[in-house]
């Protein structure tokens, strides 16, 4: 694609696109975790090979990680409330795979992130994942905040592309308690070394049913 083809510059609408695709997805979105411990070694090596071939959505569960992700957590306070100063990193790699469901899923089918041929291109010289896929990392993030998590806001900065296959660490760190179990927080990810997005956001924590 060359400057004068008539498409938008491409950076500004993936930016733009992918911003108003963040405002419309937050809605009341409650985690299941019921615990500020959980862990990508929590599955047994027997769980790990019971695994093998099959697809990411047919082995996932509530409150559980896949053995491919990694979460790491730093508590201030106790376990099973939440408190300034608690942060939660959550990493995992953004396949080919995703980046399809997520289109699918969507309705997303920029060629930005489709057709390689069209996006090399383009300044980005090849496919790259949908903004709003790599900011969905951070709800996988806060989603391992204890008790029910509901998302109030987000406020997302695009700072630069992530390629397909390239590794993408969430960190989300609890900067302020507003009240009322209202908390916001620093919200980044990177990736390659880089921050890819930068913001903050504001949950709701609340108690999740007991479950005999």
């Amino acid at each position: 694609m060359s400057s004068g083809s008539g498409y938008p510059s491409v950076f500004d609408y993936w930016s733009r696109t992918s911003a108003a695709m963040v405002e419309g997805m937050i809605e009341a979105n409650r985690a299941a975790a019921t615990a500020f411990t959980v862990s990508a070694d929590s599955s047994s090596d027997s769980d790990r090979e019971a695994d093998r071939g099959l697809r990411a959505e047919e082995r996932i569960s509530a409150a559980h990680d896949l053995p491919e992700w990694e979460t790491e957590i730093e508590t201030a306070g106790t376990s099973r409330t939440l408190a300034v100063g608690d942060r939660v990193r959550f990493t995992k790699r953004l396949s080919e795979a995703d980046v399809e469901r997520f289109a699918a899923a969507s309705g997303d089918t920029n060629p930005l992130h489709l057709d390689e041929e069209w996006a090399e291109e383009t300044r980005f010289d090849g496919r790259i994942a949908h903004g709003t896929l790599v900011a969905g990392t951070i709800s996988a993030a806060l989603a391992r905040l204890p008790g029910g998590v509901i998302y109030l806001s987000q406020d997302l900065e695009f700072r630069a592309p992530v390629r397909i296959g390239d590794e993408v660490t969430a960190d989300v760190e609890v900067v302020e308690d507003l009240g009322k179990d209202r908390f916001r927080l620093r919200t980044t990810v990177e990736s390659e070394g880089r921050t890819v997005i930068d913001g903050e956001a504001v949950v709701l924590i609340e108690d999740v049913p007991d479950h005999d």
